[in-house]
């Protein structure tokens, strides 16, 4: 059933009291539409590491710098996509655009030969992910209880990771069959990939928050009380606005992401992702340690993804009692402890296991979170950017370590490399804790009486 939720606090936000809270349903098809799209991408990633240190023969310098474009290069276009969305109010249609350029670059894929061919398609995917995901996010927001944003985050997120572990899978599955089947991977990518793009352009209703704010209406669409469906013809959305909403101006959107509470997350998030590197160094890690055929390797991300997809929800609900910068930082603890698992020779065949099953709680407490955090610092009218804010500082830090740990590895090795940036990021936690307690304390804005991103006061 869909939830009725609205910005302004002083009205019901659902059509009956039994309602309040539940998961609205456009969350599960964006989950969905996550979920193959996940398929698509993950099944490529899972190989992606492997097949270019592997088949290919290249460096861990090299890989850092794929890596890197896999983690940064969606900054160069995150804020452009939710800046997109605000100002435009069509989450859904900036959202699609970026959907549809990834899944033609998994056709590409199919007609790419060579390390620089298939290095420009994994960097143009990466902006087409940064083009979706901050628009999607915000529909995600906007649509979610405000007490339950990140719970309403970590079923998206379950979702997601139910595709981020499949496609690994299908992947191994493929190699297992097929002895150097690349290309039957990127066949199974295309086909998932198009497939996400026709659920969000067929079934996502196109919500216009700042247009259905303004009227009053739920910014996710009128629904049926009576049944699970999704959006139901109604004359008065139909209609025109009792009110055109104005436009989103630069300074506006501006002024609320100068809120100092914004700036603490932005900064945490950075210094984190610095100290954050790819999994795949991980995986690296525990493939040469423990010497596992290379066919094995794609299970080691449905491993992580499995552990993530059994916590995102428990997490979230966590995130909402306990406070979302907290868990935050927790995860990241987690993450220490995977480092440690991939650099210790402790000849302990179950420390593959427990690093896996960190990694997972590592994504559980840390990527819906950190969107929900942002979506609820700033006006609903510059969510989507503030959202694609704290992704940009995240992509671009975690571009620089994976470029930085690659050398790193190449200089001193995989034991040494791997305890140097377990260690740094303990010593940095406790000062990012510190600096996010103000972010758990503060309630989120309301757009009653308060100035908008549009410049009216």
């Amino acid at each position: 059933m869909y939830v009725t939720l609205r910005d302004r606090p002083a009205v019901d936000r659902s059509p009956t009291s039994a309602s309040r809270g539940r998961v609205p349903s456009v969350v599960v098809t964006l989950g969905v539409v996550s979920l193959l799209t996940d398929i698509s991408s993950e099944a490529v990633a899972a190989v992606l590491p492997v097949y270019l240190t592997a088949a290919l023969g290249l460096s861990t310098i090299a890989y850092g710098i794929v890596d890197g474009l896999l983690q940064g290069m969606s900054a160069l276009v995150r804020v452009g996509g939710g800046w997109a969305a605000d100002r435009g109010d069509r989450p859904k249609w900036v959202a699609f655009a970026g959907y549809g350029l990834s899944a033609l670059t998994r056709g590409g894929l199919l007609l790419a030969t060579g390390f620089g061919a298939v290095t420009a398609l994994v960097a143009v995917d990466r902006v087409g992910k940064g083009i979706r995901t901050a628009p999607r996010d915000a529909m995600i927001s906007a649509a979610a209880d405000p007490d339950h944003v990140a719970r309403a985050f970590g079923v998206h997120r379950m979702l997601d990771t139910v595709g981020a572990a499949l496609g690994p899978l299908l992947a191994f599955l493929i190699l297992w069959a097929v002895p150097d089947g690349y290309r039957s991977v990127f066949v199974l990518s295309f086909g998932c990939a198009v497939l996400g793009v026709a659920v969000l352009g067929l079934l996502v209703p196109d919500a216009r928050p700042r247009r259905d704010r303004e009227r009053g209406a739920d910014p996710t669409g009128p629904t049926d009380p009576a049944g699970p469906g999704g959006p139901v013809a109604s004359e008065s959305l139909d209609s025109e606005p009792r009110t055109t909403p104005r436009p989103v101006t630069a300074p506006g959107v501006l002024r609320h992401l100068a809120d100092p509470r914004l700036r603490r997350l932005l900064l945490v998030a950075g210094a984190l992702g610095l100290l954050t590197v790819g999994d795949g160094f991980v995986y690296l890690a525990l493939q040469a340690r423990d010497g596992f055929a290379t066919t094995w390797f794609p299970l080691l991300y449905v491993g992580s993804n499995l552990a993530s997809l059994l916590l995102a929800i428990p997490v979230g609900r966590l995130a909402d009692r306990v406070g979302r910068g907290r868990v935050l930082v927790a995860g990241h603890v987690a993450l220490v402890g995977a480092y440690l698992c991939a650099g210790l020779q402790t000849g302990w065949a179950g420390a593959t296991i427990v690093a896996l099953v960190l990694i997972g709680v590592f994504y559980a407490a840390t990527d819906g979170v950190l969107a929900a955090i942002a979506g609820r610092l700033v006006d609903p009218d510059a969510r989507a950017t503030a959202i694609a804010s704290a992704q940009t500082v995240v992509a671009v830090a975690r571009m620089v370590a994976s470029i930085g740990f690659g050398l790193l590895w190449h200089t001193v090795g995989r034991g040494p490399a791997m305890l140097t940036i377990a260690g740094l990021l303990a010593v940095a936690l406790p000062a990012c804790w510190w600096a996010l307690r103000p972010v758990d304390r503060t309630p989120a804005p309301s757009p009653v009486g308060a100035a908008s991103p549009g410049g009216r006061s």
